[in-house]
Parts: structure tokens; C-alpha cells; sequence
């Protein structure tokens, strides 16, 4: 069971994150770590108290980073485990057995990851290709439901560009996984508050974690799916994050920060008919249940 500090959760960012070379991009290396810091100690004193660590495996995990991150603000970093999609695999997906990545996995989360005691507290963030799943993806998948059921640990997936979402529940639902421990990502890029809702339906959790992404969708739409959820009486089942992955997210950088979905999603959410309860229940609650509370809670 993952412990997390009383107080608001981010479900799903990235300290540090390197997509650099695989997209040729040099901003998609996010190693500004004074400037994470720096922000960081400002979110601690508006509540903040844990980031759920979303870089896993092939995209520059390290811990020793994230510690010091830690250490310096205060806030509590769940660190992760498992492989993103397959354009960012290492060579052992391809090499060895959905056990043996299993076994890897499970070491991460019992002994510690790599050399450190270090456990891994959510499998994370694995990740299908936009509009495709591929074979070690697939392979990826069935290893994570086979650590998740042996270690009892959360699962959070990516959705690329919102897509493959409801085939990633049925996926799960055939593998008989315990829907309450698994959270399905980006699904706010879909802009379809019934394809969330369809999803809700089945007990499996989400995430609302592009926020300020307006580039890819807008957060008056986040808004709608939000809202939709409230509705339809699915308010236990939902976190936020902002899925901040360049060094151009961040505020000295001239983008928008951490700090922009307490300044100025939540407001937009209460001017769209969002409860103080439903918000608290995203940033605080959801997240103590999906990953510190019992296992079949």
C-alpha cells in the first residue's frame, strides 16, 4: 500500500521526464530541477502535499532526483514502475517474457528500484499508441495486471491523444483486474463527456490530467466532462493532474506552472457548476482511495 500525505495530490506528473530524442525535440527533456523545486515549494504552501510520479521505465526515471525534489519541497513523490508505448521501449521489452517484466516490476515495488530502497507505488504510466495497440504494449499490459494483482499496487495508464480508452477497460475487465485500483489517463483529450461517462460506468477510475493543454483541447470541455460526472453521480471515481513533461510548461520558461490548476482550473470549475465537495473529493480523496486505501476499498 502506498502511503500519501494528508492533503491535495497531483495524480500524474513527471519529475524528471526524457522524450528528447525519440521526438527530436529538445524541450521534451524536463531536467530543470532548481525550477521544479522552485515551484514546487510553492505549491506545498497552497496544500499540495504528494506527486504521483508518472515516468516509468525508458523515459528517464531517476530516483535520486525526485528524492532531492522531495526532500527540498516537502511533498511526497510516488515513484513508478513498468514501460511507456512502444516508440520509447528499451530492448527488454522485446527480449524477455510477460514474467520476467513482471518480476521486474514486482522488485520495484517490494525491494526497491534499481539500487535504492526505493519501492515503486504505482505501475505507471503504461501506454498504448494513438489509435493502435501494439504487440509489447500488449505485452507491457498483461505484465502489469500479473504485478498489480501479486503486489496489490494501482495502475495508471496513457491514453494517446485520448484514444484506445474504452479498449484498455474491456482489457482489464477480461484480465478480471480490480477496476478500483486503476486509473485511465488523458482521458479529458477526448472531449466526449458520454465515452467518460461509459467508462465510469464499469468502476474503473480516470484522469482529468492535461489541464492548460488548451493546445490540445480546451479546459472548457474538461470542464463539461467534469460536470458531466457530477451529474451522473460518478464523484468518487476522478483526479486531476496537468501532465507537465517540457521545459517550456514551466513558469520561469514563460508556461503556465504547476500552480495554474489550483489559480485557475478550479475557479473555472466552480463558475461551471462544480462543488467544493466534488473538487476536494479529485484533489484529496479519490487519490488517498485509488492509492493508499485498502484493496478492495
Amino acid at each position: 500500500m502506498t502511503v500519501l500525505k494528508p492533503g491535495i495530490t497531483y495524480a500524474h506528473e513527471h519529475i524528471p521526464i526524457d522524450r528528447s530524442e525519440v521526438i527530436e525535440d529538445e524541450d521534451a527533456l524536463l531536467d530543470s530541477q532548481q525550477l521544479v523545486i522552485q515551484e514546487l515549494k510553492e505549491l506545498y504552501k497552497k496544500g499540495v502535499r504528494n506527486f504521483v510520479e508518472a515516468t516509468s521505465r525508458g523515459i528517464g526515471r531517476n530516483v535520486a532526483y525526485a528524492q532531492k525534489v522531495a526532500t527540498e519541497t516537502g511533498i511526497n513523490i510516488v515513484q513508478a514502475t513498468g514501460w511507456y508505448q512502444s516508440a520509447f521501449l528499451p530492448i527488454e521489452v522485446y527480449q524477455l517474457s510477460v514474467t520476467q517484466l513482471a518480476e521486474m516490476m514486482i522488485k520495484d515495488i517490494t525491494i526497491g528500484i534499481k539500487n535504492t530502497d526505493i519501492k515503486a507505488g504505482v505501475i505507471g504510466e503504461i501506454a498504448t499508441t494513438k489509435n493502435r495497440w501494439t504487440e509489447q504494449e500488449e505485452k507491457v499490459y498483461n505484465a502489469a495486471v500479473i504485478a498489480s494483482k501479486e503486489t496489490h499496487t494501482p495502475i495508471m495508464t496513457h491514453t494517446s491523444k485520448g484514444t484506445l480508452g474504452h479498449e484498455q477497460v474491456e482489457f482489464f475487465q477480461k484480465k478480471h483486474a480490480n477496476l478500483s485500483k486503476i486509473i485511465i489517463g488523458h482521458v479529458d483529450l477526448t472531449g466526449n463527456p458520454n465515452y467518460v461517462l461509459e467508462m465510469l460506468k464499469t468502476g474503473i477510475n480516470v484522469e482529468i490530467d492535461t489541464i492548460g493543454k488548451n493546445n490540445y483541447m480546451s479546459d472548457a470541455k474538461r470542464v463539461d466532462i467534469i460536470k458531466a460526472a457530477q451529474d451522473a453521480g460518478f464523484t468518487d471515481q476522478i483526479v486531476m493532474s496537468m501532465d507537465i513533461t517540457r521545459k517550456s510548461h514551466l513558469k520561469a520558461n514563460g508556461g503556465i506552472g504547476y500552480a495554474y490548476l489550483l489559480d485557475s482550473f478550479i475557479p473555472e470549475l466552480k463558475a461551471g457548476g462544480v462543488t467544493e465537495g466534488f473538487i476536494n473529493k479529485m484533489l484529496v480523496e479519490n487519490p488517498q482511495r485509488i492509492f493508499g486505501g485498502d484493496w478492495n476499498d
